[in-house]
């Protein structure tokens, strides 16, 4: 099967990559986002995002003529969508759903454009039942074409899942490396989907049905919450009993079957943070464990604004007269992971824009950004930089280790009152 022209719907964090490394095997791409910004950004051989060796790669690639971006969807060979799939809940902050109207909009955006012989690959982390109802969008919006949820394997459209499964600041390089689990809704069309990711994987493209994809990758993030909870856990367990967790981790990893993962200020990120709800919404009984996990990493970012407070309150009985305005709390990192750009799902947003409503003043330290996002849009709340932050601060909260805060350990340490939740001085 030839694939001459590529489409990638979706110019993201996994959008934009995946696009520029086909266009770098000399394959035409044409890239599509509604966001005008990143269609202009792209098409002028410049990205919109922070990702390590991104810049260069679409440089080159726009620049040759292979990869340009537009609004809209335009014929291709095979088509890509990689677009969100948050989750809404109810009132009561229950019922994790998915919402897949950006997949929806997707399928109806390329419907228009599709031809007999086409390929259709879903790579939105997605619920199981994801993909095929896709398809379901895709033949109601074309009539005239078949889909192998009615034509099996005679289908004209090829329709299947590969869920993205990289590492955000080495992105570029696992979308080459890694392995690639390719779920077609025939074996046909995962036959086809396999054939497309080998133009750029190195790794193995692993056949399977659509539904054990979609289940791989939520498994996948799945287990990574679990064993994060038991790390957050055993970081709020160790400071009852005034034990440090960082000696306490590194002690009990000494053991050759045992490797306890690193506390935090919670889960963040678009993945880990929301695919085990599209697990634990499908089977409620059943997956206990998931939803415990997730309930103890959405848990944390509160125990951390608890230490703040405490150390705010213990600043306002050495200094009587102070009044809580009075007091500075510097924040350091708000992105969801170290060294990246991403706010998304971010637990030390969420915990700074807590601290902001405590009534003292604010100071963000985030080297990955350039301005505020709104929902620190405050009074009290500035941007600044790590030395003003260390100068002027009352308490260092600690809520991402970015490497520049690792370089200048020894300069937090030294504040008298830090609340470290990643162990940047453990």
């Amino acid at each position: 099967m030839e694939f001459n022209t590529i489409s990638m719907i979706g110019l993201g964090y996994i959008g934009l990559p995946t696009a520029a490394v086909f266009a770098s095997r000399r394959k035409k791409v044409i890239g599509v986002d509604i966001d005008q910004h990143a269609v202009d950004t792209i098409n002028r051989g410049e990205i919109h995002i922070i990702e390590p060796e991104l810049d260069m790669v679409v440089h080159a690639a726009v620049h040759e003529g292979y990869l340009r971006a537009t609004t809209a969807p335009e014929p291709a060979d095979a088509f890509m969508v990689a677009v969100p799939t948050p989750f809404h809940t109810d009132d009561n902050g229950q019922n994790h759903k998915a919402d897949l109207r950006f997949i929806k909009a997707a399928s109806e955006a390329l419907a228009k454009v599709l031809v007999p012989g086409n390929l259709v690959v879903l790579e939105s982390t997605s619920p199981v039942g994801a993909t095929e109802q896709m398809a379901e969008w895709l033949a109601a919006a074309r009539p005239d074409l078949t889909f192998p949820q009615t034509h099996g394997e005679a289908s004209d459209i090829r329709i299947a899942h590969c869920p993205e499964r990289v590492l955000p600041g080495h992105v570029v390089r696992e979308l080459v490396e890694n392995d690639r689990v390719i779920g077609g809704m025939t074996p046909k069309c995962a036959e086809a989907a396999c054939a497309l990711y080998g133009i750029v994987v190195e790794g193995e493209c692993v056949p399977t049905t659509a539904r054990t994809a979609e289940m791989a990758k939520l498994t996948e993030n799945s287990f990574r919450d679990v064993n994060i909870a038991f790390a957050n856990e055993l970081s709020t367990i160790a400071h009852e009993l005034e034990i440090n967790v960082w000696e306490l981790i590194a002690l009990a990893n000494r053991h050759p079957r045992v490797n306890i993962l690193s506390p935090g200020a919670g889960v963040g990120g678009h993945c880990i943070a929301v695919d085990p709800w599209f697990i634990v919404d499908a089977c409620p009984e059943q997956a206990r464990l998931i939803r415990t996990a997730r309930e103890v990493n959405d848990a944390k970012p509160d125990w951390v604004l608890s230490r703040v407070n405490e150390a705010l309150e213990g600043l306002h009985r050495t200094h009587p007269g102070a009044r809580r305005s009075d007091l500075t709390v510097a924040c350091l990192g708000v992105a969801f992971k170290p060294d990246i750009d991403d706010l998304r799902e971010s637990p030390a947003l969420g915990v700074t824009e807590k601290i902001v409503e405590l009534g003292c003043r604010v100071q963000v330290v985030e080297p990955n950004i350039e301005s505020l996002p709104e929902r620190l849009n405050a009074d009290n709340v500035s941007l600044v930089s790590l030395d003003e932050a260390l100068g002027q601060a009352d308490v260092i909260c600690v809520l991402v280790k970015h490497k520049p805060f690792v370089q200048k350990s020894d300069a937090v340490r030294a504040k008298p009152a830090v609340v470290d939740a990643v162990g940047l001085l453990g």
